[in-house]
């Protein structure tokens, strides 16, 4: 059981996406995983790419960790979904409905201590709404089933970081929920994470929700009544925080080294520098959970899906963090 434990799952994600292609590759490009990994997803699919593209893998289904063989791909499969069942690169309820089964499958496995971490291929928020599970997204359903006082999405790669406050919400949802709690949680779990990446002092910035941060009041009042509170309380306790910083410049200092992650207020706001430096490479965590959680920081690819084409740089980047927490 010590070396179950030791393991982790991939999540295949949407059957009619990319998933299961990087998957594969991954598992190719560093053979030691398989006799580490346990597959959540289609085994159909996993068996025709595997014959397509020549990989020469061995596959064992398995119910639990009781049933895993090393030497084969393991592969829990929990919605058995045929290749009739679906149309690699077309939005489908039935996809959708794989990826979240898998998901869930997933998260328990990690409940019951069974694999120590989760990574999670890409899934389609269209198809997964058409399957009548309506979530936002991986980092909604596992705030959904596993535990955790708060939680947040940090997305990581060599050349930035970056944890958001809000997420999957419209923008002017975003702005009512830039509240000084939140931001004094995500600032704490920022903290928390890198530390345990090895950082002894991690250099926090957080960025204003508002053009230059507000401006003393000019174009918004969030950094005076919200964010400057949260930053001075957080200083209080010890953390080595600063802001609010005017969002246009601080991605900027971080990359020059002044800071070692960026609090962003909103989703766009910090994936749109993390994706311009780090598309292929970059990483997003579920931080605070009970359950460590790590994803490909790409989506679906439904008009590439299918064709062998897909890298999977982001797939063993994601792997490797997973590992490391």
């Amino acid at each position: 059981m010590d070396k179950i434990n030791k393991m982790f799952g991939i999540t295949l994600g949407d059957p009619c996406g990319i998933g299961t292609e990087i998957t594969l590759k991954s598992l190719k490009s560093v053979p030691k995983y398989v006799n580490r990994c346990i597959l959540f997803g289609s085994l159909a699919l996993l068996e025709h790419y595997n014959e397509m593209y020549g990989y020469g893998f061995k596959f064992n289904k398995i119910e639990n960790t009781k049933d895993f063989k090393e030497g084969y791909v393991n592969v829990h499969d929990p919605m058995n979904i045929s290749l009739d069942d679906f149309e690699v690169g077309k939005v489908s309820a039935n996809g959708g409905k794989c990826a979240f089964l898998s998901v869930k499958a997933a998260i328990d496995f990690a409940l019951r201590k069974d694999i120590s971490s989760v990574v999670t291929a890409p899934l389609n928020k269209e198809a997964l709404h058409l399957a009548g599970y309506n979530y936002a997204g991986h980092t909604e359903i596992f705030g959904e089933f596993t535990h955790g006082k708060s939680y947040a999405m940090l997305l990581w790669s060599d050349k930035l970081k970056v944890i958001h406050v809000t997420t999957h919400m419209s923008l002017r949802d975003a702005c009512d929920n830039a509240k000084k709690q939140r931001i004094m949680d995500v600032v704490h779990l920022a903290d928390e994470t890198l530390k345990k990446q090895g950082y002894v002092s991690p250099k926090i910035a957080v960025a204003g929700l508002n053009p230059h941060a507000g401006e003393n009041g000019i174009f918004g009042r969030e950094e005076i009544e919200e964010i400057q509170p949260a930053v001075e309380q957080c200083k209080k306790e010890g953390i080595n925080v600063c802001g609010p910083i005017p969002p246009d410049t601080v991605f900027l200092k971080m990359y020059n080294g002044e800071y070692d992650i960026v609090v962003a207020m909103y989703h766009d706001q910090g994936h749109i520098p993390l994706k311009l430096l780090n598309f292929d490479s970059g990483v997003n965590i579920t931080v605070g959970l009970d359950v460590v959680r790590t994803s490909v920081d790409h989506g679906t690819a439904f008009d590439i899906a299918g064709k062998n084409i897909a890298r999977e740089d982001s797939m063993l980047k994601a792997i490797e963090i997973g590992m490391k927490l």
